[in-house]
């Protein structure tokens, strides 16, 4: 029977998603007088260094090739990407960033910066420990751990 975590892990636990959380309100609220979503700017931060193909870009976001294809559906009415045929596999579609995508991915990049607490001054420890954390999900599991 597995135990119950101990105490410090769960506290963490709680402050992690009380944290994301109150990010998103924030976040959502900064973007949408942009017309934009937060899954809408993390898919156009995705495709503005290069063109991606629909599968390429649902693993570089972690989210399901069907979910994406909703939001870039929303992108691609908007006129903020583009989606041309893969030259070299016609089944494929490359998604890529317009003029327009670029503007409102600048106009977002400066509602979230203004969204977060400018006080806050451990943001690089934060995104160190962040980082490591999601990477150690993203490992294989070992067992017995």
């Amino acid at each position: 029977m597995p135990l119950d975590p101990p105490a410090h892990v769960r506290d963490g636990y709680l402050l992690l998603t009380t944290a994301a959380r109150l990010v998103q309100r924030r976040l959502d609220d900064a973007l949408a007088p942009l017309g934009l979503t937060r899954a809408a700017v993390i898919a156009l931060k995705a495709v503005s260094p290069r063109p991606l193909n629909q599968e390429q870009l649902a693993a570089v976001v972690h989210v399901q090739s069907q979910t994406l294809g909703r939001v870039v559906a929303r992108l691609e009415s908007g006129g903020l990407v583009s989606r041309k045929r893969n030259p070299h596999d016609r089944r494929q579609f490359q998604v890529e960033i317009t003029h327009a995508g670029e503007a409102a991915l600048s106009a977002a990049r400066e509602a979230e910066s203004a969204a977060v607490p400018a006080d806050f001054d451990g943001w690089e420890i934060l995104r160190d420990q962040l980082s490591h954390f999601v990477n150690s999900f993203q490992s294989p599991r070992r067992a017995g751990g």
